[in-house]
């Protein structure tokens, strides 16, 4: 049955099944699970002329299920695989059909490799490379490989290889199924990047870079058995010489045309398994994604959403989310007039670069916000090419992410700060009407939170204007808090409405302290700005009796805070 957020039973019983983290095409389709068909892609592969393709995602966007059924499709068996793709879209491309399990493939997934040392990461490729060889264990009884081939193959059987037979793994086995079978053979890699990252969160990225490159090398690059490669991953890491050498690599990432609508669900499927009455509340909670100008759903949180029926966080809650919590706290976003303006339901305007560099990612601003981009923790609102560069006007896309970033900012706060205790008194300081407290609680929060970021800078009050609604951003449920919205006959810098019936509205007019200027002078300019642009008209047309303006005066570590009396 289908539920509200409340319990209520709201619609009739799904004849869409999904299976909820099942990966294997084979599985899925002999369960009889709810599937969307994307077998599409798998003529789009075959039709394409680039030998290796590499396509980028955020994780739990269909890139598993859609190498797994690449791979089902394409391998060379005796069994007759034909039942599993009957009625779907490539069973009638008869191009692709010609290709049907005509090739020997090899399918591994790095989805779930990662550790905390290189040595613990060797260890779990080695498990993945171990069991990719035992299902080609046929191999060794083939007489006309040759003793050193078969050696090879035994040596990883056996579970003793070294860094080097490892690095050497796929080359091997590809070069063993292509002498034995005399068909050129097809390698997929599933989530190639996962140790990648894993090795950047623990302190051995440039063993495991060097490592997948020679891996990657080995198996794609001037390979005379492969057919074809293709790889799928969170990133493209391209200049930290991942695919050094190898110019044969077409990257499809979320701003490429092509394989748009390949991973993800479309608002055409979307709404073919989900109840009509229902679209609009799951587009804000799922939708918000753009790939190649299509507008696009997450298809976990989508799957999720029809099992349980509830409107509820599936996707970021499948991970941890450690790494852009750190890189936040490191960069001070909670002090960001770019963070300001995405809490705001705004866009952001970067430079676009879909070459990931995860060296830099701590250092620059801009490849943080395509980490974020790229990882789906933001959305493509609009894309330009000028003069050869892509530039992008980013976004939150939807509910869900929006409550990563609420959760990121109280993280922050907890680790930047005295803990939510103290915001939590300042927002109750706020809503009674209490300057003295406000300020001096502005000044605790301050005194920490400035050591992540000088405040110093062309726009400094945007800056604190940043910080000011990281604070607030956890208000959602009581407040609607927003930010240079047009009220009265300006934009109040900081407007919240209340959502309970009786609570006090409160508008903020934020000042930086000029030099020459006396604090005193400032908060007196910036009260006679509250009245005579009338910030509060907007909360008291909406019935709001009681609105408590504030003067916010900052300079570095030190606050001001005055009530504007009536006059």
């Amino acid at each position: 049955m289908e539920y509200s957020e409340n319990g209520s039973q709201i619609g009739a019983v799904m004849t869409f099944v999904p299976a909820i983290g099942e990966s294997d095409f084979r599985k899925l389709r002999l369960l009889g699970a709810g599937y969307v068909d994307k077998t599409d892609f798998i003529g789009q592969v075959l039709s394409d002329l680039s030998p290796v393709l590499l396509f980028p995602r955020p994780r739990r966007f269909g890139k598993t299920i859609n190498l797994s059924s690449l791979a089902y499709f394409l391998r060379k068996t005796d069994e007759n695989l034909t039942p599993l793709f009957e009625g779907l879209k490539v069973s009638r491309d008869a191009a692709a059909m010609a290709h049907f399990q005509k090739y020997p493939t090899i399918f591994i997934t790095f989805k779930d490799v990662k550790a905390t040392t290189f040595d613990k990461v060797l260890e779990g490729i080695g498990t993945r490379v171990a069991e990719l060889y035992r299902e080609h264990q046929y191999l060794l009884d083939d007489a006309g490989l040759g003793r050193s081939m078969t050696m090879r193959l035994e040596k990883v059987l056996q579970g003793a290889p070294s860094q080097r037979d490892l690095e050497d793994s796929l080359w091997v086995l590809s070069t063993a199924l292509y002498e034995h079978h005399k068909t050129r053979v097809v390698i997929l890699i599933d989530e190639y990047d996962t140790p990648i990252q894993s090795g950047y969160v623990n302190g051995y990225f440039d063993d495991v870079v060097l490592f997948f490159r020679n891996f990657l090398s080995a198996a794609l690059k001037d390979n005379s058995a492969l057919y074809k490669g293709v790889l799928t991953g969170i990133l493209r890491v391209a200049k930290e010489n991942m695919f050094s050498g190898l110019n044969n690599i077409v990257v499809h990432s979320l701003v490429s045309n092509e394989y748009a609508t390949s991973f993800g669900f479309t608002e055409d499927e979307v709404a073919s398994i989900v109840p009509v009455d229902r679209l609009a509340e799951v587009r804000a909670w799922y939708n918000g994604y753009v790939f190649g100008g299509q507008v696009i759903y997450n298809p976990w949180s989508i799957l999720n959403y029809i099992k349980k029926g509830t409107l509820e966080p599936y996707w970021v809650n499948t991970s941890s989310n450690d790494l852009i919590e750190h890189l936040a706290t490191k960069q001070g976003l909670g002090l960001s007039a770019l963070s300001a303006a995405l809490l705001n339901g705004e866009t952001i305007h970067v430079l676009i670069d879909d070459n990931i560099v995860l060296r830099d990612i701590d250092r620059q601003r801009d490849a943080l916000w395509n980490f974020l981009l790229f990882s789906g923790y933001l959305k493509l609102a609009k894309l330009t090419l000028r003069e050869g560069r892509y530039r992008g006007d980013l976004a939150i896309p939807n509910k869900e992410i929006y409550l990563v970033y609420e959760n990121m900012f109280g993280n922050w706060l907890h680790q930047a700060a005295a803990g939510n205790a103290l915001v939590d008194e300042l927002v109750q300081a706020l809503i009674n009407g209490n300057a003295p407290k406000v300020q001096k609680l502005f000044e605790s929060l301050l005194l920490s939170a400035m050591s992540f970021q000088d405040p110093a800078g062309r726009q400094p009050e945007k800056l604190y204007h940043g910080f000011i609604l990281g604070l607030l951003v956890h208000l959602e449920s009581t407040y609607e808090v927003r930010s240079n919205r047009e009220s009265g006959y300006g934009r109040a810098d900081v407007l919240m409405r209340p959502k309970i019936p009786g609570q006090p509205g409160i508008v903020m007019e934020l000042k930086v302290l000029h030099r020459g200027d006396t604090p005193e002078e400032a908060l007196a300019e910036a009260a006679e700005q509250i009245r005579e642009r009338q910030y509060a008209a907007e909360l008291r047309n909406a019935g709001v009796h009681i609105v408590h303006e504030y003067t916010l005066l900052f300079d570095g570590k030190q606050a001001w805070v005055r009530r504007v009396e009536a006059q």
